[in-house]
């Protein structure tokens, strides 16, 4: 597997080799958040792409999309073995999925917990599913499960199309929101890309859709022969979430079927996850988990217990008496509510955000919606753009950002810290007791709140 550190391929790698199939990996010595997953897995990674990594007996040869035979030998070398089987990650992942009941986990926001948390009940109730999640998962221990049933919930990532190559039984869809401008050109064309996906799901199966989002209300039913199933907070959907209410690190909510107002009601529920987006997820859960016949009494169990996954508002630990939390969020939307929701549990603590902007073309296309995004915050640290190795570099810049920060927020301080080196010995130099320090990235960033927290 090229690229093995990737959230993808380690979940895939952990999947194959608990399957009982041997895998070995070739990636750079970097650190990644999957390094640990990997070393559990026992699996043998090369820690630097040369040709020569290849095995001469591989029966099969994963590479990630972020490779091409420009920028890695071992995927050029590849181009010279006609014979050695090969093919993306995406497609291998799919090849899986479609052997099985295929439950995908999709939409802008929400797929990892989502996924995680659907895959923890049903496993939980007895269901013996697999799964496969794009981040650790500390009750799974690792990335996958591997189950003895026919069911598979996974994580299915749009990016350049990868919903191609999945024929789903079910689908759970949590919202679209134009993403990866680098890909799709326009909002329409990134639509479009689930509306094709949904409109696969065979007669049989089902969608489970958020009908708050105004492009699924608009489109899900339209699209899709199967059964649709709808939830909503407070509005006429299948299933309804009302009366939120936060209290220390739990959300309880009610939940009643039916578009009127004396639906029947489900009764109380309790998720041990902060936040409005989290009570959509377990929405979600809750309706493809009574579609799937699971009890009622399991569901509202297991859902409580679920302790969510590595990168999502994950407390590291203190430093200096200040708590410092980890978070993946890197689109506007998803800072926005995970801000509120920390904002919810932390109602007058002092929140400081340390931003690292992932990618050129997202942190352009969507800079004034970023600028926006950070309302909940007391303080918003800005570093260096983490650029992709798919992408062009350049076009904009993190003190771009910042300005726009600035504008359209006059109150909040904030500041560009160009590395992740200086802007750890800024925390250290300058972090309270009671301060909550949320670094907040697709990149790297995690590795300041592990150094902090040691």
């Amino acid at each position: 597997m090229i690229g093995i550190k990737g959230v993808g391929m380690t979940m895939l790698a952990q999947f194959l080799s608990e399957k009982g199939i041997e895998v070995v990996g070739s990636d750079t010595n970097e650190k990644f958040m999957t390094d640990e997953v990997l070393k559990k897995c026992k699996i043998k990674i090369f820690e630097k792409f040369d040709k020569n990594n290849i095995p001469k007996d591989a029966d099969l040869i994963i590479y990630s999309t972020a490779y091409n035979e420009k920028n890695n030998p071992e995927v050029e070398a590849l181009r010279a073995m006609p014979n050695k089987k090969n093919m993306i990650y995406a497609e291998a992942l799919g090849e899986i999925f479609n052997q099985q009941f295929g439950i995908a986990v999709v939409g802008s926001h929400g797929k990892t917990t989502t996924s995680a948390w659907l895959g923890f009940v049903m496993h939980k109730a007895g269901l013996n599913p697999s799964v496969m999640v794009g981040a650790r998962v500390p009750q799974f221990d690792g990335a996958s499960l591997v189950g003895k049933s026919d069911y598979l919930v996974a994580e299915i990532d749009e990016y350049q199309n990868k919903l191609q190559y999945f024929q789903p039984k079910a689908v759970l869809l949590n919202n679209i929101d134009y993403d990866h401008p680098d890909f799709f050109p326009t909002p329409e064309d990134y639509e479009n890309v689930f509306i094709e996906f949904i409109k696969k799901i065979p007669k049989k199966g089902f969608l489970v859709a958020n009908i708050d989002d105004p492009i699924i209300r608009k489109t899900a039913q339209v699209n899709c022969r199967a059964k649709v199933i709808t939830y909503s907070i407070n509005e006429s959907a299948d299933y309804v979430a009302y009366d939120i209410k936060q209290l220390n690190n739990q959300q309880y909510f009610k939940v009643k079927l039916g578009v009127d107002e004396e639906g029947d009601v489900l009764g109380d529920f309790v998720i041990s996850l902060s936040g409005k987006h989290n009570v959509y997820n377990a929405l979600a859960v809750i309706a493809t988990c009574i579609e799937l016949n699971i009890e009622l009494s399991q569901i509202r169990t297991y859902l409580e217990e679920f302790e969510g996954t590595a990168r999502r508002m994950q407390t590291l630990g203190e430093y200096n008496g200040a708590t410092i939390i980890d978070d993946y969020a890197h689109h506007p939307a998803e800072i926005k509510t995970t801000l509120e929701g920390a904002r919810q549990i932390y109602p007058d603590k002092k929140i400081t955000v340390v931003f690292h902007p992932h990618t050129f073309t997202r942190t352009k296309a969507l800079i004034n919606d970023f600028a926006s995004s950070f309302g909940d915050a007391d303080k918003v640290i800005v570093i260096d753009i983490y650029g992709s190795a798919r992408e062009e570099q350049g076009g904009v810049h993190s003190k771009d950002l910042v300005r726009e920060i600035k504008a359209k927020t006059p109150k909040l301080k904030v500041e560009y810290i160009p590395t992740l080196n200086e802007v750890e010995k800024y925390l250290r130099d300058n972090v309270k007791r009671d301060e909550i320090v949320i670094l907040m990235g697709a990149g790297d960033i995690f590795r300041v709140g592990e150094n902090l927290v040691k």
